[in-house]
């Protein structure tokens, strides 16, 4: 009988225990996450520290970045938060031999208040940052040294350079079509504002490595200014799904030196690409389209 009730004991004390490890260990876990978290960069070699973003070419790189691991933290705590409670939950009230199952019905009230504050409290703090984040992305440069015009267009981008030293402020443009992309040129440490306009549907500017995006919507004329850190050539995509060849809309960015830069502008001067069009001179033909209805035509005939 002594034994026995001993050993009653000895498993009362382990299940009191329980809880406490298990909410332990889960502490542990988010502890280590955000501990890893921490130690990412933008600037890292490692696709993994970067967590899976491209290698960052901005100023508003690091704005950006915090968010993004902020995003990873809120979500590393939510799950370890609700897996720890559904393995705990699984352990400590697994059915044992002789035991009834105990009512599916009961209410739990401190659990229940929990479901609902811990995802406001994520989600006020996650607000709080994206709000933040989104300041800094958008702070403008008091006298920017290169001013760019993005017409958006079905389906592909002009790029109008205005004001610029190189071409005795005359303004220049480049231009493409779904076959031959566009080509934007920037210098290397010189800040750019860029304006966004479309004549016809909705589509955004969105450089992967400059960690910006932002809408061209009809009517309605945005900006947002940057200044590229590193040289290199990039790749530029609409990314809102603008019609049928939206696919199409890429665009290649050679962020250069100044002289490169220069030396660009006056080739398309010396082309004749002068002025400010307000959509591709043939950004409205599909490649290979025109062919395919000539041959249709001729297969009617």
């Amino acid at each position: 009988m002594g034994l026995e009730l001993f050993a009653r004991g000895e498993r009362a004390q382990d299940e009191r225990r329980r809880p406490v490890r298990s909410k332990a260990v889960g502490l542990g876990f988010a502890v280590a996450a955000i501990v890893l978290l921490s130690g990412c960069s933008p600037d890292s070699p490692s696709e993994w520290e970067r967590l899976a973003l491209p290698p960052g070419a901005s100023d508003r790189v690091d704005y950006m970045f915090v968010l993004w691991v902020a995003a990873w933290i809120a979500c590393a705590v939510v799950v370890v938060l609700i897996l720890g409670l559904m393995f705990w939950a699984m352990v400590r009230y697994r059915r044992r031999p002789g035991n009834e199952v105990p009512s599916q019905l009961r209410y739990h009230l401190p659990l229940e208040v929990l479901y609902t504050v811990a995802p406001v409290i994520v989600v006020a703090i996650f607000f709080a940052q994206t709000v933040k984040s989104q300041t800094g992305m958008l702070e403008e440069v008091e006298d920017p040294e290169h001013h760019i015009t993005v017409v958006g267009s079905k389906w592909q981008f002009t790029f109008n350079y205005l004001d610029e030293e190189a071409t005795g402020g005359t303004p220049v443009f480049d231009y493409g079509d779904t076959a031959d992309p566009t080509e934007l040129w920037l210098p290397v440490d010189e800040s750019v504002r860029f304006d966004l306009v479309s004549p016809d549907v909705n589509h955004s500017f969105w450089i992967p490595e400059f960690y910006f995006k932002q809408d061209i919507i009809p009517g309605r004329e945005g900006s947002f200014d940057v200044t590229p850190t590193r040289e290199g050539v990039f790749t530029g995509r609409c990314a809102e799904l603008c019609g049928l060849y939206h696919t199409r809309m890429i665009f290649k960015v050679n962020v250069v030196s100044r002289e490169e830069y220069d030396a660009h502008l006056q080739q398309l001067q010396a082309a004749g690409q002068i002025g400010e069009p307000q959509g591709g001179v043939e950004a409205n033909q599909i490649a290979g389209l025109a062919e395919a209805q000539n041959a249709e035509n001729g297969e009617h005939e």
